[in-house]
């Protein structure tokens, strides 16, 4: 069974539960935002947010560019729209949450200015049982030790116990390329992408014992850096 969701490409991956905010200013999408806020107060307003593929990446896409200017991966997960500010030049701001993950059967390129798809809502499966409750207490220790290489008070916040919205934060806010990201977005179950993160974790947490720094932006340098 599929049903139409509009699409919105971007160069992120968007997971459940997980806050979006977005500036809306290409005219296509516009009209994505204008069609959302036509329906009615009591209707979904939600679209699916997909991760756009890079360079080698395109050439290894199972999903054809169906007319699209871009090469979109296969699986991406829905954005419910919480809040819409227009502004004075037509731009719109949004804040969205993410909803459920998707699996795009089709691309429809020839009804709407911005690209649609037949999609497949794809379960948050648990995976075999007990598998995600025993993974769950490793994965947030290592969520702490990483969090605390980066900075020792991001070490105390209040983080989820719950697997599943643990594996959706660590996803999501974990430095890991987009790449990774969609990786762990399309694990089949809840147990394995914990699993994933786990090693993942591990990694990270190595890499920044090894360089005992942190890379800052350049912005946050006490001396600029010139041109050259």
């Amino acid at each position: 069974m599929t049903t139409e969701l509009p699409l919105f490409p971007l160069g992120a991956v968007l997971f459940p539960g997980l806050v979006l905010p977005l500036h809306v200013f290409e005219e296509r999408y516009r009209a994505l935002v204008r069609d959302l806020l036509a329906r009615p107060n009591d209707a979904d307003r939600e679209f699916g947010v997909v991760a756009i593929r890079r360079g080698w990446e395109v050439a290894e896409s199972t999903l054809a560019k169906a007319g699209s200017d871009v090469a979109l991966y296969e699986i991406g997960c829905t954005a419910q729209v919480r809040r819409v500010t227009e502004r004075p030049d037509g731009t719109y701001d949004l804040v969205t949450v993410g909803r459920r993950r998707f699996e795009i059967a089709r691309v429809v390129t020839d009804v709407t200015p911005y690209l649609q798809a037949e999609v497949r809502y794809l379960p948050e499966r648990v995976g075999p049982e007990g598998d995600a409750e025993r993974l769950g207490p490793r994965v947030l220790a290592a969520f702490r030790a990483y969090l605390s290489g980066l900075s020792r008070e991001a070490s105390s916040e209040q983080l989820p116990e719950d697997p599943v919205v643990l594996s959706h934060l660590v996803a999501a806010t974990t430095v890991l390329t987009v790449a990774d990201r969609q990786k762990l977005l399309a694990m089949p179950d809840t147990a394995a992408r914990l699993r994933a993160e786990l090693a993942l974790l591990h990694r990270e947490v190595a890499l920044l014992r090894q360089v005992r720094a942190v890379p800052v932006a350049p912005s946050d340098l006490p001396v600029q850096p010139g041109p050259n």
